[in-house]
Protein backbone atom coordinates (compact mmCIF):
# COMPACT_ATOMS: atom_id res chain seq x y z
CA UNK A 1 0.00 0.00 0.00
CA UNK A 2 1.41 3.51 -1.39
CA UNK A 3 0.84 6.27 0.39
CA UNK A 4 -0.61 9.16 -1.05
CA UNK A 5 -1.04 12.10 1.35
CA UNK A 6 -2.52 15.08 -0.28
CA UNK A 7 -2.23 17.34 3.00
CA UNK A 8 -0.29 20.25 3.94
CA UNK A 9 0.60 18.77 7.05
CA UNK A 10 1.67 15.67 6.99
CA UNK A 11 4.81 14.30 9.46
CA UNK A 12 6.81 13.13 6.89
CA UNK A 13 5.40 14.42 2.96
CA UNK A 14 2.97 17.25 4.49
CA UNK A 15 2.54 19.61 0.89
CA UNK A 16 4.53 17.37 -1.50
CA UNK A 17 1.38 15.79 -3.31
CA UNK A 18 -1.24 19.14 -2.61
CA UNK A 19 -0.96 19.84 -5.97
CA UNK A 20 -3.38 17.58 -8.33
CA UNK A 21 -0.51 17.21 -11.17
CA UNK A 22 1.93 16.35 -8.17
CA UNK A 23 -0.41 14.12 -6.81
CA UNK A 24 -0.62 11.71 -10.04
CA UNK A 25 2.59 12.00 -10.50
CA UNK A 26 3.19 9.97 -7.31
CA UNK A 27 0.71 8.01 -8.00
CA UNK A 28 2.12 7.22 -11.65
CA UNK A 29 5.30 6.37 -9.77
CA UNK A 30 4.22 3.83 -7.07
CA UNK A 31 1.84 2.12 -9.92
CA UNK A 32 4.63 1.70 -12.14
CA UNK A 33 6.80 0.26 -9.23
CA UNK A 34 3.81 -2.28 -8.33
CA UNK A 35 2.16 -1.14 -5.78
CA UNK A 36 -1.33 -3.07 -5.13
CA UNK A 37 -3.12 -0.07 -2.81
CA UNK A 38 -2.93 3.54 -3.10
CA UNK A 39 -4.28 5.23 0.00
CA UNK A 40 -5.14 8.61 -0.70
CA UNK A 41 -5.31 10.75 2.70
CA UNK A 42 -6.69 14.65 2.68
CA UNK A 43 -6.48 14.36 6.75
CA UNK A 44 -3.23 14.52 8.48
CA UNK A 45 -3.29 12.35 12.01
CA UNK A 46 0.10 12.54 13.20
CA UNK A 47 0.39 13.57 16.79
CA UNK A 48 -1.24 16.68 17.39
CA UNK A 49 -2.71 17.22 14.13
CA UNK A 50 -5.90 19.74 14.10
CA UNK A 51 -9.15 18.21 12.81
CA UNK A 52 -10.16 19.12 9.07
CA UNK A 53 -13.36 20.11 8.36
CA UNK A 54 -15.59 16.96 5.67
CA UNK A 55 -15.42 19.75 2.42
CA UNK A 56 -12.24 20.51 2.95
CA UNK A 57 -10.84 17.14 2.98
CA UNK A 58 -13.34 15.95 0.32
CA UNK A 59 -11.89 19.18 -1.96
CA UNK A 60 -8.52 17.18 -1.45
CA UNK A 61 -9.19 13.39 -2.13
CA UNK A 62 -11.77 13.27 -4.63
CA UNK A 63 -10.33 14.97 -7.32
CA UNK A 64 -7.49 12.73 -7.53
CA UNK A 65 -9.89 9.62 -6.59
CA UNK A 66 -11.68 10.51 -9.64
CA UNK A 67 -8.63 11.07 -12.05
CA UNK A 68 -7.35 7.20 -10.87
CA UNK A 69 -10.89 5.61 -10.65
CA UNK A 70 -10.19 4.03 -13.84
CA UNK A 71 -6.18 2.90 -13.09
CA UNK A 72 -5.36 -0.63 -12.60
CA UNK A 73 -4.55 -0.05 -8.85
CA UNK A 74 -6.98 -0.28 -5.94
CA UNK A 75 -7.63 3.20 -4.22
CA UNK A 76 -8.14 3.10 0.00
CA UNK A 77 -9.36 6.66 1.35
CA UNK A 78 -7.82 7.23 4.47
CA UNK A 79 -10.66 9.20 6.33
CA UNK A 80 -12.15 9.31 10.21
CA UNK A 81 -15.65 11.03 8.90
CA UNK A 82 -18.43 9.05 6.77
CA UNK A 83 -19.57 11.91 4.90
CA UNK A 84 -16.02 11.93 3.28
CA UNK A 85 -16.40 7.98 3.13
CA UNK A 86 -19.38 7.97 1.36
CA UNK A 87 -18.39 10.35 -1.22
CA UNK A 88 -15.12 8.55 -1.98
CA UNK A 89 -16.56 5.52 -2.59
CA UNK A 90 -18.83 7.15 -4.89
CA UNK A 91 -16.54 8.64 -6.72
CA UNK A 92 -14.69 5.11 -7.25
CA UNK A 93 -12.80 4.43 -4.23
CA UNK A 94 -12.21 0.82 -3.50
CA UNK A 95 -11.65 0.13 0.49
CA UNK A 96 -11.85 2.35 3.61
CA UNK A 97 -9.08 2.92 6.35
CA UNK A 98 -10.53 4.28 9.13
CA UNK A 99 -7.92 5.10 11.85
CA UNK A 100 -10.92 4.99 14.54
CA UNK A 101 -11.48 1.22 13.71
CA UNK A 102 -15.19 1.59 12.39
CA UNK A 103 -15.95 3.12 15.90
CA UNK A 104 -18.79 5.15 14.49
CA UNK A 105 -22.16 2.92 13.78
CA UNK A 106 -22.53 5.32 10.40
CA UNK A 107 -18.97 4.78 8.34
CA UNK A 108 -20.22 0.90 9.35
CA UNK A 109 -23.52 1.48 7.75
CA UNK A 110 -22.11 3.52 4.51
CA UNK A 111 -19.63 0.63 3.73
CA UNK A 112 -21.98 -2.07 4.09
CA UNK A 113 -24.12 -0.02 1.51
CA UNK A 114 -21.23 0.59 -0.71
CA UNK A 115 -20.18 -3.11 -0.48
CA UNK A 116 -16.74 -1.63 0.42
CA UNK A 117 -14.16 -3.39 2.58
CA UNK A 118 -12.85 -1.38 5.44
CA UNK A 119 -9.10 -1.46 7.32
CA UNK A 120 -9.78 -1.32 11.17
CA UNK A 121 -7.39 0.24 13.13
CA UNK A 122 -6.80 0.56 16.78
CA UNK A 123 -6.15 4.15 18.32
CA UNK A 124 -6.00 5.38 22.03
CA UNK A 125 -7.89 8.62 22.32
CA UNK A 126 -7.61 10.72 19.05
CA UNK A 127 -5.18 12.34 17.27
CA UNK A 128 -4.94 15.71 19.38
CA UNK A 129 -4.39 13.23 22.80
CA UNK A 130 -3.08 9.81 21.89
CA UNK A 131 0.19 10.08 22.68
CA UNK A 132 0.03 12.27 25.65
CA UNK A 133 0.02 9.15 27.81
CA UNK A 134 -0.50 5.93 26.08
CA UNK A 135 -1.36 3.31 29.04
CA UNK A 136 -2.18 -0.61 28.70
CA UNK A 137 -2.27 -3.49 31.36
CA UNK A 138 -1.82 -5.88 28.69
CA UNK A 139 -0.79 -4.12 24.80
CA UNK A 140 -1.09 -7.06 22.99
CA UNK A 141 -4.43 -8.88 24.59
CA UNK A 142 -5.68 -5.06 24.61
CA UNK A 143 -4.99 -4.03 21.39
CA UNK A 144 -5.70 -7.72 19.41
CA UNK A 145 -8.92 -7.73 21.49
CA UNK A 146 -10.51 -4.57 20.23
CA UNK A 147 -9.75 -5.49 16.75
CA UNK A 148 -11.45 -8.94 16.73
CA UNK A 149 -14.50 -7.57 18.54
CA UNK A 150 -14.22 -4.35 15.95
CA UNK A 151 -14.25 -7.50 12.99
CA UNK A 152 -16.78 -8.90 14.20
CA UNK A 153 -19.45 -5.71 14.75
CA UNK A 154 -18.14 -4.49 11.44
CA UNK A 155 -19.24 -8.16 9.66
CA UNK A 156 -21.97 -8.02 11.46
CA UNK A 157 -23.61 -4.53 9.86
CA UNK A 158 -22.97 -5.49 6.52
CA UNK A 159 -19.00 -4.57 5.52
CA UNK A 160 -17.76 -7.29 3.71
CA UNK A 161 -14.68 -7.41 4.59
CA UNK A 162 -11.92 -6.36 6.72
CA UNK A 163 -8.04 -6.17 7.73
CA UNK A 164 -6.80 -5.47 10.78
CA UNK A 165 -4.18 -2.73 12.09
CA UNK A 166 -2.52 -2.48 15.19
CA UNK A 167 -1.92 1.14 14.90
CA UNK A 168 1.74 1.52 15.63
CA UNK A 169 2.64 4.63 16.55
CA UNK A 170 -1.17 5.88 17.57
CA UNK A 171 -1.31 5.57 21.40
CA UNK A 172 1.81 3.84 22.17
CA UNK A 173 5.16 3.39 23.62
CA UNK A 174 8.05 2.40 21.76
CA UNK A 175 7.53 -0.69 24.10
CA UNK A 176 4.09 -1.03 23.31
CA UNK A 177 5.19 -0.84 19.47
CA UNK A 178 7.91 -3.24 19.78
CA UNK A 179 5.14 -5.38 21.53
CA UNK A 180 2.40 -5.40 19.21
CA UNK A 181 5.39 -6.24 16.55
CA UNK A 182 6.72 -9.34 18.21
CA UNK A 183 2.79 -10.60 18.76
CA UNK A 184 2.01 -10.20 14.95
CA UNK A 185 2.12 -14.16 14.50
CA UNK A 186 -0.86 -14.09 16.69
CA UNK A 187 -2.85 -11.81 15.22
CA UNK A 188 -1.86 -12.96 11.76
CA UNK A 189 -2.72 -16.13 12.85
CA UNK A 190 -6.56 -15.14 12.86
CA UNK A 191 -9.42 -14.97 9.78
CA UNK A 192 -8.47 -11.40 8.45
CA UNK A 193 -5.27 -9.99 6.54
CA UNK A 194 -3.31 -7.50 8.56
CA UNK A 195 -2.16 -4.29 7.18
CA UNK A 196 1.07 -2.44 9.23
CA UNK A 197 1.83 1.17 8.70
CA UNK A 198 5.15 1.89 10.47
CA UNK A 199 6.27 4.18 8.11
CA UNK A 200 8.63 6.61 9.01
CA UNK A 201 7.58 6.53 12.82
CA UNK A 202 8.56 7.66 15.71
CA UNK A 203 9.49 4.26 16.66
CA UNK A 204 12.36 4.49 14.46
CA UNK A 205 13.98 7.16 15.83
CA UNK A 206 13.80 6.02 19.41
CA UNK A 207 15.75 2.66 17.96
CA UNK A 208 17.84 3.93 15.73
CA UNK A 209 18.65 7.55 16.64
CA UNK A 210 16.98 8.88 12.74
CA UNK A 211 15.06 12.37 14.39
CA UNK A 212 14.09 13.40 10.50
CA UNK A 213 11.43 11.27 9.82
CA UNK A 214 12.53 11.79 6.02
CA UNK A 215 15.55 9.56 6.39
CA UNK A 216 13.71 6.66 8.60
CA UNK A 217 12.99 4.88 5.32
CA UNK A 218 15.71 1.79 5.81
CA UNK A 219 14.48 1.02 9.76
CA UNK A 220 10.59 1.10 7.93
CA UNK A 221 11.80 -1.43 5.27
CA UNK A 222 13.59 -3.64 8.23
CA UNK A 223 10.22 -3.79 10.31
CA UNK A 224 8.02 -4.00 7.10
CA UNK A 225 10.27 -7.08 6.16
CA UNK A 226 9.49 -8.51 9.48
CA UNK A 227 5.58 -7.98 9.32
CA UNK A 228 5.80 -9.74 6.10
CA UNK A 229 7.90 -12.90 7.58
CA UNK A 230 5.05 -12.51 10.69
CA UNK A 231 2.31 -13.04 7.71
CA UNK A 232 1.00 -9.63 7.28
CA UNK A 233 -0.68 -9.00 4.10
CA UNK A 234 0.08 -5.25 3.43
CA UNK A 235 2.57 -2.73 4.58
CA UNK A 236 2.22 0.67 4.26
CA UNK A 237 4.84 2.67 3.03
CA UNK A 238 5.90 6.02 1.81
CA UNK A 239 8.92 4.55 -0.21
CA UNK A 240 6.95 2.57 -2.24
CA UNK A 241 9.30 1.23 -4.69
CA UNK A 242 11.96 0.51 -2.62
CA UNK A 243 9.75 -1.80 -0.34
CA UNK A 244 8.12 -3.34 -3.69
CA UNK A 245 11.65 -4.61 -4.31
CA UNK A 246 12.69 -5.96 -0.94
CA UNK A 247 9.60 -7.65 -0.19
CA UNK A 248 9.79 -9.14 -3.81
CA UNK A 249 13.34 -10.44 -2.92
CA UNK A 250 12.64 -11.80 0.42
CA UNK A 251 9.68 -13.96 -1.13
CA UNK A 252 12.19 -15.13 -3.50
CA UNK A 253 14.24 -16.32 -0.67
CA UNK A 254 11.54 -18.28 0.89
CA UNK A 255 10.79 -19.75 -2.26
CA UNK A 256 7.61 -18.43 -2.37
CA UNK A 257 5.45 -16.36 -5.28
CA UNK A 258 8.40 -14.08 -6.34
CA UNK A 259 6.24 -11.11 -7.61
CA UNK A 260 4.28 -10.72 -4.24
CA UNK A 261 5.44 -11.18 -0.84
CA UNK A 262 3.91 -13.62 1.78
CA UNK A 263 0.55 -13.62 3.15
CA UNK A 264 -0.89 -15.21 5.77
CA UNK A 265 -3.91 -17.60 5.21
CA UNK A 266 -6.23 -14.79 4.70
CA UNK A 267 -4.58 -12.71 1.92
CA UNK A 268 -5.80 -10.06 0.10
CA UNK A 269 -5.86 -12.23 -2.99
CA UNK A 270 -8.72 -14.14 -1.43
CA UNK A 271 -10.38 -11.55 0.53
CA UNK A 272 -10.52 -8.28 0.48
CA UNK A 273 -9.24 -7.66 -2.89
CA UNK A 274 -12.18 -10.49 -4.07
CA UNK A 275 -14.37 -7.98 -3.09
CA UNK A 276 -13.08 -4.81 -4.54
CA UNK A 277 -12.35 -5.95 -7.79
CA UNK A 278 -16.13 -7.15 -7.79
CA UNK A 279 -17.35 -4.01 -7.21
CA UNK A 280 -14.96 -2.35 -9.80
CA UNK A 281 -16.12 -4.60 -12.28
Amino acid sequence: MGILNVTPDSFSDGGRHAALQDALAAAQAMREAGVVILDIGGESTRPGAAPVPAHEELDRVLPVIRALRSADVLLSVDTMKPEVAAEALRAGAHLINDVTGLRDPQMRRVCAEAGAPACVMHMQGDPQTMQAAPHYADVVAEVHGYLRAQAREALDAGVPDVLLDPGIGFGKTLEHNLSLLRALPDLTAGPHPVLIGASRKRLIDFMASVPHAADRDPGTLALHLHAARCGAAVVRAHAAAAHVQALRVQAALGGGDRTRPPGPRRTLDSGVMHHTDTERA
